[in-house]
């Protein structure tokens, strides 16, 4: 099919929002979504591919959902819907680029992944097919969702990692900043509004956004509803999530407001604090944390399994509970580790990982090492990498070292960064992507 591409000059015009938003409008009261939805009909072109009608009712649903599951009041159904068709567009234009450049995801990963979902939530794979059927979710199109998530994070990592650089002067920075005592220890838990000016706005433009970020601020300070507000008002990726940030520690927050946040009392908002083209308001939702260096480290061995092209999920662990069996029976850890393990990092020396913190691990791993006695071996379990048995030798709570507090550092700089320079990286594939709505 040829289709012709028009290159959008600044985001949808006034006019392409109004004619989207009132042909939704009309037919969703009368309950023709389905029959909408069986038209097919395309409502954006993106680049070389499209957006369909049917994906955008489908993530409309979706949000919704969420949005009553979470207590929320959904805003007024155009903005819902400038929201979501924005987000499509977006992520429509990474699954391109990731097309263009080879990143993909294969079927074992992607059943891994899948699984891991499921046990996250507590149920078998099968349990938690039924609850999506009872949902009326086709599994089949939540397995599709997942593999676009995962192909979106790996095209991300690949494309930002490459545009941070951290120096030596970086990390000592950071290590002598005001808030280094909090920040490898005190989490934050921030909602976030961002308003995005044109790239070519004049300083008018500039004074009357922030005076209407300033009526948001006072509608907050009286009252509002942050998350709600967010939802309505927020250019930020993060917007249908309430603007939640989720936790994060000082050092991971946006440089231009982690000095705000620590001197912030739960309930706090601040703003608006304007960056170039960016306006932002934040509010510090809840904070935790006892203000300790101390960490508790585990002293952990594991074996791990891999699944590959010739050795299925289920024959990966059958080899991995023949081992552990093995153990059980007296056989000796290291040697099997030698043997059979698949980190090249750590088989050679026995599957030693050494002493370790959960954060260092993917969560089901950490979740197994903290459940496991010292002394004690673990049932085979799974994760993303495949089939682990870990072995617990000791446990204590450790003063950081110097060369601990730096790798610290440094990991936490890169966070940071990586979140600036992906949202940073998001405007400018949008800037340069065709975009052409169709009613």
């Amino acid at each position: 099919m040829n289709i012709q591409i028009v290159k959008r000059n600044a985001a949808f015009t006034a006019r392409a929002r109004h004619c989207l938003a009132t042909l939704l409008l009309v037919l969703l009261p009368l309950q023709a979504a389905a029959e909408y939805q069986r038209l097919e009909a395309i409502v954006a072109v993106v680049d070389d591919d499209v957006v369909l009608a049917s994906e955008l009712m489908t993530r409309l649903e979706t949000v919704r959902r969420s949005i009553a599951e979470n207590n929320l009041q959904p805003p007024p159904a155009d903005v819902l819907i400038n929201q979501i068709m924005e987000r499509l567009i977006i992520e429509n234009i990474q699954l391109q680029e990731a097309e263009k450049r080879g990143v993909t995801v294969d079927d074992e990963s992607l059943a891994r992944a899948v699984g891991s979902f499921a046990s996250n939530n507590n149920m078998t794979l099968e349990e938690f097919q039924q609850t999506l059927a009872a949902d009326g979710t086709s599994y089949r199109q939540f397995r599709e969702e997942i593999r676009s998530e995962l192909i979106i994070t790996r095209l991300q990592r690949a494309m930002i990692n490459r545009r941070i650089a951290i120096s030596e002067q970086d990390v000592q920075a950071l290590l002598n900043s005001p808030f280094y005592q909090q920040m490898f220890s005190d989490e934050y838990r921030v909602g976030h509004i961002m308003r995005s000016l044109e790239d070519d706005a004049t300083e008018a433009d500039n004074e009357a956004a922030l005076a209407e970020a300033a009526g948001f601020v006072q509608e907050l300070r009286d009252g509002a509803d942050f998350a709600q507000m967010a939802i309505a008002k927020s250019s930020a990726s993060t917007a249908l999530e309430g603007g939640d940030l989720g936790w994060r520690r000082a050092g991971e927050l946006p440089t231009l407001f982690s000095d705000a946040v620590l001197d912030m009392q739960v309930g706090d908002i601040v703003g608006p604090i304007s960056t170039g083209p960016t306006i932002h308001i934040i509010k510090l939702l809840e904070r935790r944390g006892a203000g300790t260096q101390r960490l508790a480290q585990t002293n952990v061995s594991h074996i791990l399994i891999r699944p590959s092209e010739i050795v299925t999920s289920e024959q990966a662990r059958s080899q991995a509970q023949e081992i552990y069996e093995r153990i059980e029976g007296g056989g000796d850890f290291a040697a099997l580790a030698k043997e059979f393990s698949e980190d090249p990092a750590s088989a050679l020396n026995g599957g030693v990982l050494g002493w370790s913190t959960p954060d260092q691990f993917v969560p089901q791993f950490a979740e197994v090492m903290l459940k496991t006695e010292i002394g004690e071996l673990s049932e085979p379990f799974e994760s993303e990498f495949g089939w682990h048995i870990l072995l617990v030798e000791d446990r204590r709570e450790q003063d950081m070292s110097d060369e601990a507090r730096r790798n610290m550092a440094t990991d936490l700089l890169f966070r940071r960064r990586f979140e600036e320079e992906r949202q940073e990286w998001l405007k400018e594939i949008r800037d340069e992507a065709f975009v052409e709505l169709r009613l």
